[in-house]
């Protein structure tokens, strides 16, 4: 028997369907998610292959929350981050632990809870304006809308204004050629990576242009110091009073990473997010009802607004669940800096560990039928923090959980209060995985509530009393009281 107080990462059981040369990486491109469901039977850790390269896969909740905690030790890296830094350099969520305190205290300012009433009011007009552009009968690749919507959300709240449409249009199918190489890139081995293929060239071309027209914009906003109170200004004026090595400020160059890695983050997440809730609700129409009375007796004909969210129960719930059962971050790595011990188990430096919300979401020790759509399952549950993890935790966990929450809820609330949701077909649609679960390819029907739409909502509730105040615990719906500092 293993004494597990002298244990190497050696001695970690290897994960079953290797190949030789290609270790796991055939079942993780074939079908990742069947393949990392695979492992929840290993309660603290697994080793899989990919090529000639080993991670260890962290199955255990503590032992996933410990990780997250010691950024020191177990820092963001591994090849999940490799390919994103292709992208978006050293910004916030890709930096080492050496840059990332200070990037956080030059961040932060731009996700103050202050902010977030006015954020959350563009988010409630992109939302109406989306939904007012649907007509009865429509089918639409809901995702392909959702992602509109962020877009043009994410850009007003960053750059107080709308791209033109057509450098808009770019950037979205820019983004879109971006992320869905990001997978493939990672588990293709690095000479491979530099194949002139067509796709390389697409993502290439993608991802220059993508970087020029946030280069342009901050160019534009450097030659004009007016404080535009969005989240771009809040990060040219930043200053960081703890500095000790003079750089109080983020330079041109810091500034296009964090754009960057704020308007994927916005833009790209968050759209996902709402198209499974969407999806969810389009598949369950007993929660979706519930949600169309919440909505009409919460707005009563108002225009939709920040200070509705914290009547917005189940609306939050839905989002709650949502995140667990399609967290967009559904796998995620780091690199053990130095050596270390974690449960039990010696890991020497340069070891990747891989972590997994969508495995730990899922476990059914942990979830009580984690498979099934249950909003219902937060009416008195706080999620854990060690269980429930669609943000990550710890100093590394998203800056922006809020700005994002506070945005689904808003647009979730805007699309139910004038639509029917129904699915089109009967076969279930499966997550296209990528770096996060994405949903490309999902097409709802719209079927209108009533003429009118949302103006005149509050004469239809069929409302028995109000839905239950966001304070509840473990809902997701009080985005501005709870911004993590």
């Amino acid at each position: 028997m293993t004494d597990t107080s002298t244990a190497t990462a050696a001695s970690v059981p290897l994960a079953p369907q290797r190949l030789p040369l290609l270790g796991h990486a055939l079942p993780l491109l074939r079908d990742p998610l069947a393949f990392i469901m695979s492992l929840s039977g290993y309660r603290t850790m697994v080793r899989v292959r990919l090529g000639p390269s080993s991670a260890v896969m962290i199955c255990d909740p503590d032992l996933t929350r410990q990780v997250f905690l010691n950024d020191r030790v177990f820092d963001k890296g591994g090849p999940i981050y490799d390919r994103i830094r292709e992208v978006i350099g050293d910004g916030l969520s890709t930096c080492s632990y050496t840059l990332h305190r200070r990037q956080r205290r030059l961040c932060q300012p731009s996700f103050h809870p202050a902010r977030l009433p006015g954020y959350g009011a563009v988010f409630a007009q992109a939302a109406e304006l989306k939904a007012r552009s649907w007509r009865d009968g429509d089918v639409l690749d809901i995702t392909q809308e959702m992602m509109t919507l962020t877009t043009r959300a994410t850009m007003q709240t960053m750059f107080s204004g709308a791209l033109p449409e057509e450098t808009m249009r770019r950037a979205l199918a820019d983004t879109a050629t971006i992320v869905s190489a990001f997978f493939r890139r990672m588990m293709t081995p690095a000479l491979l990576r530099q194949v002139p293929t067509p796709q390389k060239r697409r993502y290439d071309r993608a991802r220059k242009r993508l970087s020029d027209t946030i280069a342009q914009i901050i160019a534009e906003r450097r030659a004009d110091p007016t404080d535009h109170a969005d989240l771009l200004s809040a990060l040219v004026g930043a200053v960081d009073e703890e500095s000790e090595d003079g750089r109080k400020q983020l330079s041109d160059g810091e500034l296009a990473d964090e754009a960057l890695t704020f308007f994927l983050g916005g833009m790209e997440t968050t759209a996902i997010t709402l198209a499974w809730a969407l999806h969810l609700l389009a598949t369950d129409p007993d929660v979706q009802h519930r949600l169309q009375v919440e909505t009409d007796n919460v707005l009563k004909g108002e225009k939709l607004d920040p200070a509705h969210l914290p009547s917005l129960g189940l609306a939050g719930r839905v989002v709650t669940e949502t995140l667990r059962l399609y967290p967009p971050a559904w796998m995620m790595t780091r690199t053990v800096r130095q050596d270390a011990e974690l449960g039990g188990v010696r890991l020497k430096a340069g070891s990747t560990l891989v972590l997994s919300p969508y495995l730990l979401h899922r476990r059914p020790d942990l979830y009580t039928e984690p498979d099934r759509f249950d909003p219902d399952r937060w009416l008195d549950a706080q999620p854990d923090r060690a269980t429930y993890i669609p943000f990550g935790a710890g100093p590394r966990k998203c800056i922006g959980d809020q700005f994002a929450l506070t945005e689904a809820i808003l647009a979730l609330t805007a699309i139910v209060a004038r639509w029917e949701l129904t699915p089109v077909g009967d076969k279930p649609f499966r997550p296209k995985v990528e770096t996060s679960l994405s949903s490309r390819g999902l097409s709802l029907r719209l079927g209108e509530r009533w003429a009118g739409g949302a103006e005149s909502h509050g004469a239809h509730a069929e409302a028995p009393a109000p839905a239950r105040p966001s304070t509840e615990p473990g809902v997701a719906t009080c985005p501005v009281k709870h911004q993590e500092r």
